[in-house]
Formats: structure tokens, C-alpha cells, sequence
């Protein structure tokens, strides 16, 4: 499966698919608001990866411009150099077109509008709507008051045109060091909203810039630099998440006093995952702690790590598909994402055959130096996938727990005196266990029924089980990598008395050397999917993966497991 090829159909193009914001567009098309036009943006700050909440946003604001015939913009927001670099904004970059989306060539950064957005504040200073505060960080904070306490007006609130342009001025130009001077609004100190409290527009930060470089020593605050961001592009539709609800009126409050076009902000409920952390400061602590092996870690959240891990861009986007957009905040159940990967791939991946924790048997009734090829099912769910050859002989592989020396009552695999069918091949009975000294089982004797051949006129004979196998001989060796959920409760940044990082499920990652596996997969190319029969969804890992070690990741598992754990804790 190709997962660069452009979708012909978005994560919102349904006509089925209705919602609050399509339903506000419609009516704005109706009324001819802005000549009819829809032109939407997804404005990512490149101050970490891009995570699953994210691909949310750019499937609404991409696939509504599908949907209207409009345009999507990608425009960085990068006003803080001190987060931000280069390695984000490619990541974001790469992560976009993965999941099939192209925004031709409006590829923008608000650091594109620094002298715009310089201009607009010298206009501001200049009406009578803007100062320079020479107060202290802490001392603003002090000033701001609480939301059930006005805030106390700034001792510089009345400073002078003249000398705020003259003060603003001098900020640019580097004459003053970090913290020395801020430049906020003048609104209303006792208004209950605290964003409208004469917010900081600019500070001085001299930092080097991953763009600019260091022609810029003051920066915007990013609400200041969003809206008239959005303003200068021609947005229509200003799509953000809920947190920003409280923005708004600060964002109509600029554009209406400089007077320039004024994008619609629209409101709707973000992504949050059970058993997930979305927070990107959370996420970095994981990546420098060492929590993970970086941003691309398969247990987490983002794209990057989804693609990794083995998810197709297109499960990705029907799962965003099913989410749908609400107008208040939820949490999605994380198996809801795992469905969406397993229904793809049940249709999409070839099975094969993989023995994790090798146990050996010898079927000592089969011919020595005797190899015969048997037929294999590609994938019961495609016809067009065919079938392949597979090796069997007298020495084989089968998973330890396919075998008990002792086997309760509903165990139906393989055990002393018990017949069992190897998949594909032929019924074969437990005739004896060989033990090293410490009694530890290293090896079955078994014996097979030559008339049972899987496919043959004669292998009528039924048994309870089947079990999976490989060869010994033309088997290959891999390293698989179980991937499971990073935290063990469902929510794991709720509690504020407790760090997140304590619920860190140390059962995460479990890697296994010296996995058997078909030959035919020898040369399977990264990020190469495959159904382990019983065993789950895998993929060739694209980073540690080669010729001479192949290491698969555990996408997901056949079923939810997790389900049955929390019915378990719940009872």
C-alpha cells in the first residue's frame, strides 16, 4: 500500500459527514460571506512533533477545503526561537504529506509578517491602544489581578505616544536587555476575561532565530502574531481548538482596531486519547529523559511514531473520520484508533508465520534430508494476494506456549499423548519431552499422520487444535519488538498530586532475539506489513531494521486485550 498517494476523498469530505462547522460554513456560503470563498490553515508551532490530536486538526482543516473547493494554507507559527528549530518544522513537514495532504505552494511562517506585525503595533502605539511596560514579569503577573479580583493598571499605562514609539523603537533595535521592557495592549484591567487584561504583545529575547536569524532581538506573543496572521493570508475560517474559546475576543479586539480583514474563529473539542499524553511538553520530558528512544518511539502519540510503528495514513484518517467534531472536550477510548489500523489491515496485510519464543520439535517419523513445499494462503480477505510456498521438514519451530506438559482442562493445543493440526500441514501427536538438566523443556518428539495433509482428499480428520510453525532448517531469524501501551491507566496526566511518569507501563516494549521466521521474509523492505498468524499485525521497523538483522514492530494485536484487563479491574 502506497501511503503517500494522495487521498481522493478527505477525513471530511462525506456529505454524510455533517457537523457544527460545516454547518456555519454553509450558511456563510449562502450569504455570500466572503465572496463564497473557504479558506482555511493549520498553524503548527515547530516546538515538537506533531501528535495524533494534530492529525485531527489537519484532517477538519484540510479536508473542509477539499470539501468547499477551497484552500488550506500550512503556516508555521514560529515566534519563540528559544522552542523552535529546524528539525520540527521538517518533521511537521514530512509528517503533512504522509498523511496525504498538499497545501501547493502556501507554505507560510508568521515570522514571514514580522515587519507587518511590527507595523501593526506601531499603529496601535500610535491610536492610543498600546505601551511599553517597564514593569517586571512577576510584577505584571501581580498586576493582572484574578478572575474573580480586577487586575491594577500598570504604572507606565500612561506613558506617552511619543514615548512609547520612542521606547518600542529602541526595543528593536537592541538597546535593551531580556525583561527589560514589554510592549502590551491597553484594554480593560478589571474585564472578568483575564486574556483581555492588557496582554503582552511583544518581548525582547535575544535569541538567535531558526529563519530570521538575529535581525529580530523582539518577538511576538503568539496571540498577537495569530490573528493578524491569519488576517494577512485571507483566511475565512479561523478552525481551532476549545482552549482558544477564551482568545477570541482578544483576536476581534486587534483585527477591529487595526481595521484589517477578519477571519471567523470556530471552536471544536481537541483529541484527547485514554491511556495518552498529548501535552508536548509531557511528550518532550519522555524524549529527554529517555523515557523513550525519541520522538519516533512507536508508544507514542505522534505521527511520526504512528508511522513507525506501522499505522497507514489512512487508517489515521478514518479514524479521525470516525471521531467526528464536537463542540465539547471528551476523551476517545485508545481502542477506538487500534480498530481503525486492524480493519485496514485485515484486508491489506499477508499472513505469514512467526514463532516469537521458539520451542523445538523433531517429528521423528518424517523423513530425514526430506523438504517438501506446501501452499499457503496470502490473505483469506483478498483473493487477488494468491498464495506461497512454505517449507516444512522433519525439524520445526512452534511457539512455547502453543505447549503444555501439564495442560488444563479448556487447553486444546499441543501436550504429551495429544494430537494437534500444524497450520497448513498435517495433524502431528506428542510422543515425548526432552528436558535439559535443570528440567527445563528444549525439545518434542512428535509424530505425524501422513494422511492428514492439509488440502488433500484424506485430511478429513479433525482435531481440536491448530498451531502455527516454521521450519528449523530454512527458517530466519529476526528480532520483533512488542510495543504496548506506555501508560497503564487511562488517564494519565489527571492526576496533579502525582507525575505522569509514574504510571509509565513497564510492560511497554518487550524485544525478543532470535524470533523464527518464513523464509520469504528475508527481504522484506521497511515498513513492510504483515499479519503474524495468531499473533498480531507487524511491521519492518524503519530505523533499526537490516539486511543483516531484520526487526519487526508489533503494530497492534489481533483483539483488544486491553478490554479485558479493564473489565477485570472494574470487577
Amino acid at each position: 500500500m502506497d501511503d503517500n498517494k494522495k487521498t481522493e476523498v478527505s477525513a471530511d469530505s462525506s456529505s454524510s459527514n455533517k457537523n457544527f462547522i460545516r454547518e456555519i460554513i454553509d450558511e456563510d456560503i449562502k450569504n455570500n460571506k466572503n465572496d463564497g470563498r473557504v479558506h482555511t490553515r493549520f498553524p503548527p508551532e515547530p516546538n515538537g512533533y506533531l501528535h495524533i490530536g494534530h492529525a485531527k486538526s489537519i484532517c477538519l482543516n484540510f479536508g473542509l477545503a477539499k470539501t468547499y473547493n477551497g484552500k488550506c494554507n500550512l503556516r508555521f507559527d514560529d515566534t519563540n526561537p528559544a522552542k523552535e528549530d529546524v528539525e520540527y518544522v521538517d518533521s511537521i513537514i514530512n509528517d503533512i504529506k504522509w498523511l496525504g495532504f498538499d497545501w501547493e505552494d502556501r507554505l507560510f511562517f508568521a515570522s514571514d509578517y514580522f515587519e507587518q506585525l511590527y507595523e501593526y503595533a506601531v499603529k496601535l502605539i500610535k491610536d492610543g491602544h498600546a505601551y511599553v511596560d517597564s514593569s517586571s514579569i512577576e510584577e505584571i503577573k501581580e498586576m493582572r489581578g484574578t478572575p474573580t479580583q480586577p487586575g491594577t493598571l500598570s504604572p507606565y499605562r500612561e506613558r506617552s505616544v511619543e514615548e512609547n514609539l520612542k521606547l518600542f523603537e529602541e526595543m528593536k533595535a537592541g538597546k535593551y536587555k531580556d525583561g527589560e521592557h514589554v510592549l502590551r495592549a491597553k484594554i480593560d484591567m478589571s474585564t472578568p476575561n483575564m486574556k483581555l487584561r492588557d496582554p503582552l504583545l511583544y518581548r525582547i529575547r535575544h535569541e538567535h532565530h531558526h529563519r530570521t536569524g538575529d535581525t529580530w532581538c523582539i518577538y511576538p506573543l503568539y496571540d498577537w502574531a495569530h490573528g493578524q496572521s491569519d488576517s494577512i493570508e485571507g483566511i475565512t475560517h479561523s478552525i481551532c481548538t476549545l482552549e482558544f474559546e477564551n482568545h477570541r475576543p482578544l483576536y476581534d479586539w486587534f483585527l477591529d482596531k487595526l481595521g484589517i480583514h477578519h477571519p471567523q474563529q470556530i471552536e471544536f473539542a481537541r483529541l484527547n486519547l485514554s491511556y495518552t499524553i498529548m501535552s508536548k511538553r509531557k511528550l518532550l520530558e519522555l524524549v529527554e529523559n529517555k523515557f523513550v528512544d525519541g520522538w519516533d518511539d512507536p508508544r507514542m502519540p505522534t505521527i511520526s511514531a504512528y508511522r513507525r510503528r506501522g499505522y497507514t495514513a489512512s487508517s489515521i484518517r478514518n479514524f479521525s473520520e470516525k471521531v467526528g467534531v464536537a463542540k465539547r472536550d471528551g476523551v476517545i477510548d485508545l481502542a477506538l484508533l487500534e480498530h481503525s489500523i486492524r480493519e485496514e489491515l485485515n484486508k491489506s496485510s499477508n499472513r505469514v508465520m512467526a514463532v516469537l519464543r521458539p520451542l523445538k520439535i523433531v517429528i521423528t517419523n518424517y523423513p530425514e534430508n526430506k523438504t517438501e513445499l506446501l501452499t499457503a494462503v496470502n490473505n483469506p480477505e483478498d483473493e487477488s494476494s494468491g498464495s506461497r510456498e512454505i517449507p516444512f521438514s522433519r525439524e520445526l519451530y512452534i511457539e512455547q506456549h502453543d505447549f503444555q506438559e501439564n495442560p488444563h482442562r479448556k487447553f486444546f493445543r499441543l501436550s504429551p499423548g495429544r494430537e494437534v493440526r500444524l497450520r497448513y500441514a498435517y495433524i502431528i501427536k506428542c510422543e515425548e519431552v526432552i528436558k535439559d538438566e535443570t528440567g527445563n523443556i528444549v525439545e518434542l518428539h512428535c509424530t505425524y499422520d501422513p494422511e492428514t495433509k492439509s488440502g488433500s482428499a484424506q485430511s478429513q480428520r479433525k482435531v481440536k487444535g491448530t498451531i502455527h510453525w516454521v521450519d528449523a532448517d530454512k527458517s530466519i531469524d529476526a528480532e520483533v519488538r512488542l510495543y504496548d501501551r506506555l501508560f497503564n491507566v487511562p488517564a494519565p496526566g489527571s492526576d496533579k498530586d502525582k507525575d505522569f511518569k509514574d504510571f509509565i507501563n513497564p510492560d511497554s516494549l518487550e524485544i525478543l532475539k532470535n524470533c523464527k521466521l518464513e523464509p520469504g521474509l528475508q527481504n522484506s523492505q521497511s515498513g513492510s506489513r504483515f499479519q503474524f498468524e495468531r499473533l498480531g499485525y507487524f511491521c519492518v521497523d524503519s530505523k533499526y531494521s537490516t539486511n543483516e538483522n531484520l526487526v519487526f514492530n508489533r503494530i497492534v494485536t489481533l483483539r483488544d486485550s486491553w478490554a479485558k484487563i479493564e473489565k477485570r479491574n472494574k470487577s
